[in-house]
């Protein structure tokens, strides 16, 4: 085997994307230097600075943990490009500009190492147009690398060869990308805006076109467009607000000066309304204005005809949204396509706008079907893509329907279907592979080494190929959990429940593979199968299943199904084969706890992680306040206890949760030996890897140790600061009653400082206090409102 280790990444340009990628380089601990242009005032190096101050501030966040940002090392063209020598890969993000990108190329390029990698985060600029110039040798090492911004949470990289790139760096990039900084990779043509921004940038056009012929608002046709089409929740018009509308016109423009041959060139026209705002300097979220503006609290929306805003919060005809819940994809086009409702009227066109566009283009831009669907789904947030919702909603019948609003001229062009599209065809995804009109066959998934890392790849409606819900041997299972293994001597254990919330048939099957795992297998993973489709590892305890228990008998009744879920996790600790939690998502309350009680931890980068039981007025009583106890003791080695417990105490009584996998580790939440994931499609393969791993060095659980604690005179310092809390103002009586609960678990009990406990003694006080509360009309109140809203209430 041959590496491509990546020791150094250079991003020139200190813009908003540019510092994101470096900034996401940085979460993946690969070294990265930015470069920027010499300040002319200040330091020199003072718009890299800033730009890296900047990011500190961003939301949502570019950084795992934002004291790595002074990590990224600072760099100016004039003094600093001898650097580049130390790069294996040179991304290149300053403005849209063919000429300003070519004039950097001519400063950098003598300075770049003969194997690096120089790649154009170019949006849509042709790749081989930016590479004249080069030498033959720099230029078969050249090629687009496009981020979706923002580049940490936007799954899709678009990677474009030129015609003289070398197949073998392509390759190798692809798998920096996909492992090391865990991204989708689309490999696109080289033709205008790539895939992404090319069929989604004419579906905001198409959108932008049907919203006036129907006469509806911004706000509405982002209700439309939104969830409810399983698309990004903030619809059309709010998502090119937070791209940026400036960001827009310049896709736009990339598109009427590139496409004059294009049947639908006459939709790229800049819209008039987007145009106006751009002149008047409303370009969106960055500029605190675009189609919406934030007045107060209020949300305001842009009225195009009267050009001024107005009271926003429209929606979509009850009607309407009852057609986009029908789950049959056939019934639901049919019955968009013959309603009456401008509504149904205005769906049906930007659907039959956007199957028309892809059928006609996919050949010029694409290699195959599969690669416009994942460039959708991974960068412009759709849950299902454009050929997959029209393979499952009859391709004939829709193929026909399309060809018929073509001839009757109420397309957005007159070009007609190619003709594959009528060849007999019941969609363009199958088992061998996705349609390529060009190579007139299915095309395959790449075989390349990464994708040996994805248990189960990205799914497409139509391949059938098994998924994490049925794939491997089932070795047991009921309507909680099911437990099964692909023949490597690792058990799984998923949980199917509604975000894998623990409930009694969870900690049934959590005790079972636990038994199972020690008498047949190396080691058991806690994974489940919507991992990398933005599932929860688990929202915590079952609250729902416990009412009929706290109706029949009160809270005393619920304290056996409490310990019982002690014990379960106590027995993941304790087992004598490793057990690891594959953590993506959230893994809140009890979720939490079941992951602190594992042997390791595998986590996805977008783990968000936390002790959060304070917001439905309980404290954790799954041994997560323990295991504070127990590691605060370990990491003092004698020294102050309370120390180390401060943290810990601060986390559990302000739920607060982590916003990354890489601040969770800082929070105490993973250790610092846990593995973080980029690639939430890896998470199962590498949680496999680390429990075989810890069979196979000989592993044996902890010893059930004596814990020394802090007592009285701990709960006595941490009372102290609560009082002053609660009489600043800052929580509430009962927050404050929560507080002198977890601080009197945490320091184990009303004892002398320096005695020693055992970890049941902790969890009896666990125990106690959740019975407690769930009497206190407070804590009642707090869990109704949870229950009723989905929000916590604030007594």
């Amino acid at each position: 085997m041959s590496n491509f280790i990546v020791k150094k990444v250079a991003v020139l340009g200190a813009g908003v994307m540019g510092a994101q990628i470096a900034a996401h380089c940085l979460n993946a601990k690969v070294p990265v230097v930015l470069f920027d242009l010499p300040a002319k005032e200040g330091p020199k190096n003072g718009i890299v600075l800033r730009a890296i101050e900047n990011l500190k501030k961003l939301s949502p966040a570019p950084l795992g943990n934002k004291d790595d940002a002074a990590l990224i090392e600072v760099a100016n063209y004039e003094d600093n490009l001898d650097v580049l020598a130390g790069c294996d890969l040179i991304i290149e993000a300053i403005a849209e500009r063919m000429d300003w990108k070519h004039d950097l190329y001519k400063k950098v390029a003598p300075h770049i190492a003969p194997n690096a990698i120089f790649a154009s985060n170019t949006s849509g600029l042709s790749i081989t147009a930016l590479s004249e110039g080069f030498d033959a040798e720099l230029k078969a090492r050249f090629c687009g690398v496009h981020f979706f911004n923002p580049p940490r949470y936007m799954h899709l990289v678009e990677l474009i060869p030129t015609a003289t790139t070398k197949p073998e760096i392509l390759d190798q990039l692809e798998g920096f990308l996909a492992t090391t900084l865990g991204k989708g990779v689309v490999r696109a043509k080289d033709t205008p805006n790539f895939i992404a921004n090319r069929v989604g940038v004419f579906g905001i056009l198409s959108t932008v076109h049907q919203a006036e012929k129907f006469g509806l608002s911004v706000d509405v046709v982002d209700d439309l467009t939104g969830a409810k089409l399983g698309r990004a929740k903030s619809g059309t018009f709010r998502t090119a607000d937070v791209v940026g509308l400036d960001t827009m016109g310049h896709v736009i423009k990339t598109m009427q000066d590139n496409l004059k041959d294009d049947p639908f060139y006459g939709v790229y026209a800049t819209p008039p309304l987007l145009a106006k705002l751009v002149e008047q300097g409303a370009l969106g979220q960055k500029a605190g204005a675009g189609f919406y503006k934030k007045v107060g609290k209020d949300i305001l929306r842009i009225d195009a005809a009267k050009g001024e805003y107005v009271t926003g919060g429209g929606k979509a005809d009850e009607l309407v949204a009852r057609i986009l819940k029908d789950k049959d994809p056939v019934k639901r086009m049919k019955t968009l396509r013959e309603s009456t409702n401008p509504q149904a009227q205005f769906l049906w066109s930007i659907f039959r706008d956007g199957f028309h566009y892809i059928a006609v283009h996919m050949e010029a831009i694409a290699d195959n079907a599969r690669d416009i669907d994942f460039a959708m789904r991974w960068g412009f947030g759709w849950s299902v893509g454009p050929f997959e919702i029209w393979q499952a909603a009859d391709w004939q019948q829709i193929a026909g329907w399309v060809k018929e609003d073509i001839d009757a001229g109420k397309a957005l062009c007159n070009a007609p279907l190619p003709a594959w599209v009528f060849d007999g065809r019941t969609g363009v995804h199958a088992a061998d592979g996705s349609y390529s009109p060009a190579k007139k066959v299915n095309v395959a998934r790449s075989t390349l080494p990464v994708y040996q890392r994805q248990a189960f790849r990205a799914p497409l409606l139509g391949e059938g190929v098994a998924d994490g819900k049925t794939a491997g041997t089932t070795v047991f299972e009921d309507d909680s959990v099911r437990a099964w293994h692909q023949n490597d001597e690792v058990l799984i254990l998923s949980f199917k429940t509604k975000m894998h919330v623990i409930g009694p048939g969870v900690i049934a099957g959590l005790n079972k593979a636990v038994a199972e795992a020690e008498k047949n297998y190396k080691g058991l993973v806690l994974w489940h199968a919507d991992a990398a489709e933005g599932g929860a590892f688990s929202a915590g305890a079952d609250l729902q299943s416990m009412l009929p228990l706290f109706m029949s008998g009160g809270a005393k009744a619920i304290e056996p199904m409490v310990a019982e879920l002690q014990q379960a996790f106590m027995g993941l600790k304790y087992a004598s084969v490793p057990v690891v939690a594959a953590v993506a998502g959230l893994a809140l309350g009890g979720g939490c706890e079941l992951a602190l009680h594992t042997a390791k931890r595998v986590a996805s980068i977008e783990s968000y992680i936390g002790l959060v039981e304070v917001g439905v007025g309980l404290i954790p009583a799954g041994g997560g306040l323990k295991e504070a106890a127990v590691r605060a003791a370990n990491d003092a080695k004698g020294n102050d206890i309370l120390q180390f417990l401060k943290t810990s105490f601060m986390n559990a009584a302000t739920a607060n949760v982590s916003k990354s996998a890489l601040q969770a580790q800082s929070m105490g939440y993973l250790k610092a030996d846990d593995v973080i994931v980029f690639n939430a499609y890896e998470l199962l393969h590498v949680a496999k890897v680390e429990a075989r791993a810890m069979f196979d060095a000989g592993y044996r659980p902890p010893l059930k140790a004596q814990i020394p604690v802090i007592g009285r005179n701990g709960i006595a310092t941490i009372l102290a600061q609560l009082v002053n809390m609660r009489d600043g103002g800052f929580i509430s009586a009962h927050d404050y009653k929560l507080g002198h609960m977890i601080a009197n678990i945490v320091c184990g009990g009303e004892v002398n400082e320096g005695s020693v406990v055992n970890e049941q003694w902790l969890l009896d006080l666990e125990r106690k206090a959740f019975v407690e509360l769930l009497n206190n009309p407070k804590t009642q109140e707090r869990i109704m409102g949870m229950m009723q809203t989905g929000k916590p209430v604030r007594n």
